[in-house]
């Protein structure tokens, strides 16, 4: 249940904070009091110790009661058996908001879950707002207001950057990092055990958030999914990109495994789609997750990913090349006008290209660099420049004026540039306190640290997009499907292609024979070669038990092949009931179509490579249901194989719209089966110009 934004808004804008259980000897204490006034907190900061009178110099009082004035949150720092107490006392008085650093609660074991229980029934009777426990508080750096409980790197930017993280001690290393790099926050918040206060809850208080222009995430789990993907729809919506690092992965549920699906698919591919679909920029590092979101913050997503380049390095231009490349940026050639005017400015030993080395003259003529940047910014197959450039790192030998009027000169650029201007450093160092008043005096832009982070950066930039429509949120429901039999266990071949062919989804013609005879009879009428398999509901994988008999071309092999198979089966173990009997297909493309269900998104949808070859090259792609036809051909162009459906060298092409509305179907079927379906699998569904025709499936009902 999510916390009501006004209350979140009171929550972090507090006007009167009481420190309670505060004591000169806690160093979360001192650092909470001195973060508040070093902050300079507007308000009023009430001090609360039943032991004492005097703390960190100034008055305490014995209890929230005994205060002189109104509070409107309470910093709970006591013993976890008084946490409970405090909020009793807090709540009479109509204190609504809450941080609690105490540790003790759910983290600890099931008495630390009961003691939590109680706390959030509490908190829910009487209307409050509960931030942890567990948690070291928050940073309002836009506000001033920095009720937080470990010590703070000075001097510490405010920015537009909000970070919300669901672990506490990484928020040091972070905000050294921001402090570091001059990457500017506006909210930092660490969630503790989210009791009450979720990740939700601050992310929608950012989007709303004047001073917040991107949101960085650093994730644990995703523990409401439905309500995450509102919350970061509603970003992208006010234009806030969100970024995020999200650690843990394992194998979806046992019960997934035994299709070849859950072979590919685990929960971290799930996260992968779901945030892909949500339009989140997922990273992988710390450093990645500060820097991306501090150039969204700073320019906002990129037009497009045709990318100019102007450095003064031709060892970095050759690096920046090969990183655009992976990152699927492109570097176009100037156009023939930029060419001339930059060979027009350049020495005569400089080669005009993109990425330009305007060389080490700029050693000599200082204005060189900002120069060509005015001509690259100007070319019209340009949607943004990469400015490769660092802040000084200590003051010049002589006069410094003419340094700051460089910089101001390159800041102003920048400013009236009609093309995004990203300024990237060579490599991830500090920016030194000389540095940072440079750029405070000229208005010169973030620097982005180094450039392998920087164009990871520039990647994620140039690819964010707004969520599309599919995925995770409420929606409704289409048509009850057809489903014939007891939807319990697992249903092979036989029962899963029929409930396949009555919801739409294209099958081979089949026949079931429970003799010889009837086994003849059905490859007469369906026309040689034909396929003869064991039906036998406990056998899963009957090409490995040798329950299948391929290109059967007369009726004397069908009766062999009948017989042969059952006892194949039967050998396993498996109550073998008969034989199916369908054409035998050649040529074309054989696709995996597979759903399985994740824990906490619900149901995911893979497409890959199939038959032989699902485990052997892992070559899938995910996507979330819902889903539509569109989206599902979007993911079949990212499969590694995907030009094998293209037709190569002389095979024929899918009809790729004809694919996308069989899978299309598949997905509709499992969609609407709803909390009964674990899995469904088809493997293969074979692709042949525009015939589409699922070979062979499996489903998986819930207990």
């Amino acid at each position: 249940m999510s916390i009501p934004r006004r209350a979140v808004r009171e929550l972090f804008n507090p006007r009167a904070i009481a420190l309670v259980g505060a004591t000169d000897k806690s160093g979360w204490s001192v650092s909470t009091y001195e973060n508040l006034r070093a902050g300079g907190f507007p308000g009023t900061v009430y001090l609360v110790n039943p032991r004492t009178e005097v703390v960190h110099g100034e008055r305490a009082y014995p209890s929230l009661s005994a205060l002189p004035g109104p509070v409107d949150l309470a910093f709970v720092m006591v013993p976890t058996t008084a946490v409970l107490p405090v909020l009793r006392e807090g709540a009479g008085l109509g204190i609504r908001s809450y941080v609690v650093l105490t540790a003790g609660f759910g983290e600890t074991g099931e008495e630390g879950r009961r003691r939590e229980d109680d706390l959030a029934a509490f908190a829910r009777r009487h209307g409050l707002t509960v931030l942890g426990p567990n948690g070291n508080g928050y940073l309002n750096v836009a506000a001033n207001v920095m009720p937080y409980g470990l010590p703070l790197p000075a001097p510490l930017p405010a920015g537009p950057v909000g970070i919300v993280l669901q672990s506490g001690a990484l928020a040091s290393s972070l905000l050294a990092f921001a402090q570091a790099r001059a990457i500017g926050i506006s909210l930092l918040t660490s969630m503790g055990n989210e009791t009450l206060v979720s990740v939700t809850d601050v992310v929608d208080y950012l989007v709303d958030d004047p001073a917040t222009r991107v949101i960085a995430l650093f994730l644990e789990s995703v523990r409401r999914p439905a309500d995450f993907a509102r919350a970061v729809r509603r970003a992208a919506a006010a234009g806030k990109p969100v970024v995020a690092m999200k650690i843990g992965s394992s194998p979806l549920a046992s019960s997934t495994a035994r299709a070849h699906t859950g072979a590919l698919v685990g929960d971290d591919d799930v996260v992968d789609a779901a945030f892909r679909q949500l339009g989140v920029v997922r990273v992988r590092a710390l450093e990645d997750l500060m820097i991306t979101a501090g150039l969204l913050g700073e320019i906002g997503p990129l037009p497009g990913s045709r990318l100019g380049v102007v450095t003064p390095s031709g060892g970095a231009s050759e690096i920046i090349a090969d990183r655009a490349e992976a990152e699927g940026l492109s570097l176009p050639p100037f156009a023939p006008t930029t060419a001339a005017r930059l060979k027009a400015i350049l020495p005569d030993f400089a080669t005009v290209q993109n990425p330009l080395d305007v060389t080490g003259y700029v050693v000599v003529d200082r204005t060189l660099l900002g120069r060509a940047l005015d001509v690259v910014v100007q070319d019209p197959g340009i949607d943004a420049v990469l400015l490769l450039s660092e802040l000084p790192r200590v003051p010049p030998a002589g006069d410094p004026a003419p340094m700051t009027a460089l910089f101001g000169s390159t800041a102003e650029r920048i400013r009236t540039s009609p093309r995004p201007v990203v300024v990237v450093g060579t490599m991830l160092t500090d920016v030194t306190d000389y540095g940072r008043t440079v750029a405070q005096r000229t208005g010169f832009p973030l620097v982005v640290g180094g450039i392998e982070h920087g164009m990871s950066a520039l990647g994620a930039a140039a690819r964010w997009s707004p969520p599309r429509a599919c995925g995770p949120r409420v929606r409704g429901r289409g048509p009850a499907p057809v489903v014939s039999g007891a939807a319990t266990g697992v249903w092979t071949e036989h029962q899963a292609a029929r409930l396949l062919a009555d919801n739409g989804v294209p099958v081979v013609p089949s026949a079931f024979a429970s003799d010889e005879d009837g086994a003849a009879a059905a490859a007469e009428s369906l026309g040689y070669p034909v396929v003869v398999k064991a039906v036998a509901p406990g056998l899963l994988h009957k090409s490995d038990a040798g329950a299948v008999r391929l290109h059967l071309i007369n009726a004397g092999e069908v009766r062999r092949a009948h017989r042969e198979v059952l006892a194949a089966a039967r050998a396993r173990d498996a109550a073998a009931t008969g034989t199916l009997i369908q054409p035998h297909r050649t040529g074309g493309v054989e696709l995996l179509v597979g759903v399985v269900r994740d824990p906490a998104w619900g149901l995911a949808l893979a497409v890959g490579l199939g038959g032989i070859w699902v485990e052997a090259l892992r070559d899938s792609a995910l996507r979330l249901l819902p889903v539509d036809a569109a989206e599902i051909r979007r993911a079949l162009g990212e499969l590694r194989g995907a030009d094998v459906l293209r037709g190569t060298r002389g095979t024929e092409p899918a009809d790729l719209d004809v694919v996308a509305g069989a899978i299309a179907a598949v997905a509709r079927l499992a969609e609407g089966l709803g909390d009964r379906l674990e899995a469904l699998e088809i493997n293969p569904l074979l692709v042949r110009g525009t015939r589409v025709e699922a070979l062979d499936a499996l489903v998986t009902w819930r207990p």
